[in-house]
Parts: C-alpha cells; sequence; structure tokens
C-alpha cells in the first residue's frame, strides 16, 4: 500500500487549485506519463470512466482534445493548448470542459526531483473564485486524487 497522498489545497477566496502528489519514480519517467498518449489514457481521470483520446501533442504550441465516457454512454469532453513543455521540469497548458465554455484554467504541473522520486505540484488557476468553487463542486478534486493514484498504479 502507498504512503504517497495527493494533497488539495483549495484556499477560501481565491481563484486557485494546488495539489501535490510525490511518486517513487525518476522525473524523465514522471513526465513522460504526462506526455506521452499512451500513458495518458491509462491513468487521466477516474477509473469508471473510459477515455477516447481524440489528440494529443505534448509540446510548446501543441494542443489537445479528450472525452470521458461513463457506463451510460454520457460524454464529458476536455480540450486544452499546451503554452509551454520543458522535460523534463514543467508543463504549462490550457483546461477546459466542454460542459463549462469559457471557464478555461491555466494549468502549471512542475516535477521536483527529489534524488530518484518525484515531486508532482500542479497549480491551476480559475478565472473566478465562483469557476473555481463550480469545479470543486462538481467532484473534480475526487477525479484528481483518483487520477494520481492510477498514475502511481501505473509507474509502479
Amino acid at each position: 500500500m502507498s504512503t504517497n497522498t495527493t494533497t488539495i489545497d483549495v484556499a477560501a477566496g481565491t481563484p486557485f487549485i494546488d495539489t501535490s502528489r510525490d511518486f517513487d519514480a525518476a522525473p524523465s519517467r514522471v513526465f513522460q506519463a504526462f506526455t506521452d498518449p499512451e500513458l495518458v489514457v491509462k491513468w487521466l481521470g477516474p477509473r469508471r470512466l473510459e477515455m477516447r483520446l481524440e489528440s494529443y501533442d505534448a509540446r510548446t504550441g501543441g494542443s489537445y482534445r479528450y472525452t470521458h465516457v461513463d457506463e451510460q454512454g454520457s460524454e464529458f469532453g476536455f480540450r486544452g493548448v499546451f503554452h509551454e513543455v520543458q522535460e523534463p521540469l514543467r508543463i504549462i497548458q490550457t483546461f477546459e470542459f466542454d460542459g463549462a465554455p469559457g471557464q478555461v484554467t491555466l494549468d502549471t504541473t512542475r516535477f521536483e526531483d527529489l534524488g530518484g522520486r518525484t515531486r508532482v505540484v500542479q497549480h491551476s488557476v480559475f478565472p473566478s473564485v465562483e469557476a473555481r468553487d463550480m469545479a470543486v463542486a462538481s467532484g473534480m478534486d475526487a477525479g484528481i486524487k483518483e487520477s494520481m493514484d492510477r498514475l502511481e498504479e501505473l509507474l509502479g
């Protein structure tokens, strides 16, 4: 059983969500799991949802689009643009849920080298506190935690 836990900070009155998680893998390996489409589909999102990757070009200037599908066939689409992909240090990208058009977040993911282990630190900036609160109310934090657990399984 893992001793690594996902920490999610949702400070009152700010439009931010900060997440961190340590992994027993080198930064280059964790970075690859965030940028290789064949690996992304194995961990991103809740286990109960099927992920259909339409495009995933993880390079500076690239973009992505994917859809999660639940057991009843309901679809949840997501898209964004990679503003900076700097291996193995950082990814800066936008994130937009089709169900909340125009509510684009700017996400920065850092991969901190802990001497053979990696701390993934994510900072998500929402367009408003209200948009952030809606995302949290939708269960986004549970989805983040489950994704990080799945990523740890993949890296293990």
